[in-house]
């Protein structure tokens, strides 16, 4: 269990350190000219879905590579994963977070001028809703779409690790999933579907990121719990099926 807690910890330090450093650090950069260029958000979002991709084929065979409280808990949903388990998981996954949060916070800071406005969207790579949103969706978009996303999210997962799926390709379908998860709902709440990553850079975005946290904890593991229910009921075996035994 060690073992497992510390990739976990790992891996979900890689996940925060690599998507979000890529928002903070390289998604808009000015030049000395003034010319304005970065990675934007196909950048951002091809950043986290390479940092799943890689974790998930590091750690994988160690600790199942969930990265994500609302993966874990999702899991546990779908009966791949014991209650027990649970809790010392999101432990390490916070944990793992918030550590990635202060070493981006200390990278950047390294920066001449550089500042944390606590009243703009997506600051420190925080997610937000309202006037924390990138493109000012409400309360209730935002939290539909952290619903949705993450069930879907959860569907890929539990998908790529059947029995009966492809062996050796779940890390590609579960890294793309996540870049197309992002493609969609960046501007909606500079996407979480993952409390872990949300509370490590929110703690250092300042009062209005963490007054809005609790939507990127509710969500994500409604998300979840719907996702891995719904993969358990269909991936359910079905003698029936042609081609089934």
């Amino acid at each position: 269990m060690t073992k497992r807690l510390v990739a976990e910890l790992l891996g979900t330090f890689w996940l925060v350190l690599g998507g979000c450093g890529a928002a903070v650090l390289a998604a808009h950069v000015v030049g000395a000219d003034g010319y304005q260029f970065g990675i934007g958000y196909m950048g951002v979002a091809l950043a986290f879905g390479l940092t799943v991709l890689t974790g998930v084929y590091a750690f994988g065979h160690i600790s199942g590579a969930h990265f994500n409280p609302a993966v874990t808990l999702g899991l546990w949903a779908g009966d791949r994963f014991p209650l027990k388990d649970v809790v010392p998981y999101i432990v390490a996954q916070v944990v793992g977070a918030i550590a990635a949060g202060w070493i981006l916070f200390q990278i950047a800071s390294g920066q001449a001028g550089f500042a944390i406005d606590p009243n703009a969207a997506g600051a420190f790579a925080s997610n937000g809703y309202g006037a924390l949103s990138p493109q000012g969706y409400s309360v209730a978009a935002a939290f539909l779409c952290e619903v949705v996303m993450t069930a879907f999210f959860l569907i890929v997962i539990m998908g790529a690790t059947h029995g009966r799926a492809p062996a050796g390709f779940a890390g590609i379908a579960i890294g793309l999933a996540l870049t197309l998860i992002h493609l969609i709902s960046i501007p909606v709440t500079n996407t979480s579907v993952n409390p872990a990553r949300s509370t490590g850079v929110a703690l250092f975005a300042g009062a209005g990121a963490i007054s809005q946290l609790w939507l990127f904890w509710v969500a994500p593991f409604l998300g979840g719990l719907l996702g891995g229910i719904a993969y358990r009921w269909l991936g359910q075996h079905r003698p029936d099926v042609v081609g089934d035994s």
